[in-house]
C-alpha cells in the first residue's frame, strides 16, 4: 500500500484537492457574497450572490482531476525507470510494483477520470467540456513518453496543467452562475470578474511550477545527459538554466507586489506575501545560485513546492479579509 501511495504521489493529490476546495469555498464563495443582486421572486431587496454549482457535482470535478493526475504520475514513473535509477537511486515501478500493474492502474485512473469529467461536464450543461479531460490525459501520457525529453516543451506542459487546477473551478462554476442569475435576477450581474481572482492563482501556479521544473532538471542533469534527454540544462547548460530560474523567481515576486499595489493594497496581504512567499522565493534563488550538489538543489526544489503551497493558502487570507471586511 505504501508503494502504491508513493507511486500516485498522494501528497500532491491532497494539494490538488486542497487547491480546488479553497478556490471554491475560500475565494469564489466570499467574493460572490460581496456582489448584490435583486431576485425576480424575492422581496425586492438586494441579496448576496451564492455558489450555484452543486457540491456533489463539484466533488465529481475534484475526483476527475485527481484521477487524471494520479494516472499521470503512474505513467511518468513507468517511462522514467532508467533515469530515476541514476538520479534517485531507486524506483517503484519494476521493483515494488510491476510494470504490468502500473500500466493497469494508469488505465483505470484515466478511464475513471475521463468518465467523471464527461459526467460533470454534462451536469454543467456543456458535455463537450469533457474532451478537456481526454486531452489532458493524452498530454500526460505523451509528456512522459516524449515531451519531457524535448527542450522546454515538457516543462511548459506541466506548468500549464498545474495552472489549470484552479481554473477548472471557475470554468465549471461560471455556467451555473450565469444560468441561474440570468433567469432569476432582475438585472444579471457581471460575473467574469471571478476569473481575475482565479487567474491570479493560476498564473502564480504556472510560474512557480515552471521554475521548479527547471530546478528539477538541473538536479537531474546527470541522468538526462546519460539517456540523451534534451532538457533545458542539457541544451543551454547548467549555469544558464540557473540564471533563467532565478529570473523567473524575480518575475514572480515582481508580479506579486504589482498585483498587491494596484488591486489589493491591504496590510494583511503585504505581510503574508512578504513573509511566506517573497522571502522564501529569495532564499530559493540564493540556493539555486550557490548550490554545488544535488542535495542543495533538492532542498531548493522542495522549498519551491512549499512556496507553491503557501501561495494556495493565501486563499484563506482572502476569505478572512472578505468575511471580516478588513480591506
Amino acid at each position: 500500500m505504501k508503494a502504491f501511495l508513493n507511486l500516485i504521489r498522494w501528497q500532491n493529490l491532497l494539494i490538488v484537492i486542497l487547491t480546488m476546495v479553497l478556490m471554491r469555498y475560500a475565494v469564489l464563495g466570499p467574493i460572490l457574497s460581496k456582489v448584490g443582486v435583486i431576485l425576480t421572486k424575492g422581496t425586492g431587496e438586494e441579496t448576496s450572490m451564492i455558489l450555484q454549482f452543486a457540491w456533489y457535482d463539484f466533488f465529481m470535478l475534484v475526483a476527475a482531476t485527481v484521477f487524471i493526475t494520479a494516472g499521470g504520475y503512474v505513467i511518468n514513473d513507468y517511462f522514467d525507470i532508467k533515469t530515476d535509477l541514476i538520479n534517485k537511486g531507486k524506483v517503484i515501478v519494476g521493483t515494488k510494483i510491476s510494470r504490468r500493474k502500473a500500466m493497469m492502474w494508469h488505465n483505470i485512473f484515466n478511464i475513471a477520470g475521463v468518465s467523471a469529467g464527461f459526467y460533470v461536464s454534462w451536469k454543467a450543461g456543456y458535455f463537450w467540456l469533457g474532451t478537456l479531460f481526454l486531452v489532458v490525459s493524452g498530454l500526460l501520457y505523451f509528456y512522459s513518453a516524449s515531451y519531457k525529453r524535448q527542450f522546454l516543451i515538457g516543462n511548459i506542459i506541466v506548468a500549464l496543467l498545474t495552472a489549470m487546477v484552479p481554473l477548472m473551478v471557475g470554468f465549471y462554476e461560471w455556467p451555473a452562475l450565469y444560468k441561474y442569475y440570468t433567469i432569476n435576477a432582475i438585472k444579471p450581474p457581471e460575473i467574469n470578474f471571478i476569473f481575475y481572482w482565479i487567474g491570479g492563482f493560476a498564473l502564480f501556479a504556472f510560474l512557480t511550477t515552471l521554475t521548479r521544473e527547471i530546478i528539477k532538471d538541473i538536479e537531474d542533469f546527470d541522468g538526462d545527459v546519460a539517456y540523451g534527454r534534451n532538457t533545458l540544462p542539457v541544451i543551454i547548460g547548467v549555469i544558464s538554466s540557473r540564471i533563467i530560474s532565478v529570473c523567473l523567481i524575480l518575475i514572480t515576486i515582481m508580479l506579486l507586489y504589482l498585483t498587491w499595489f494596484f488591486f489589493i493594497n491591504d496590510i494583511y496581504t503585504f505581510v503574508y506575501l512578504s513573509a511566506l512567499i517573497a522571502l522564501p522565493l529569495f532564499f530559493v534563488a540564493y540556493k539555486v545560485i550557490t548550490s554545488s550538489d544535488k542535495l542543495q538543489l533538492h532542498t531548493a526544489s522542495r522549498l519551491m513546492k512549499a512556496v507553491m503551497l503557501t501561495g494556495i493558502l493565501y486563499s484563506v487570507v482572502v476569505k478572512v479579509i472578505l468575511t471580516w471586511n478588513l480591506f
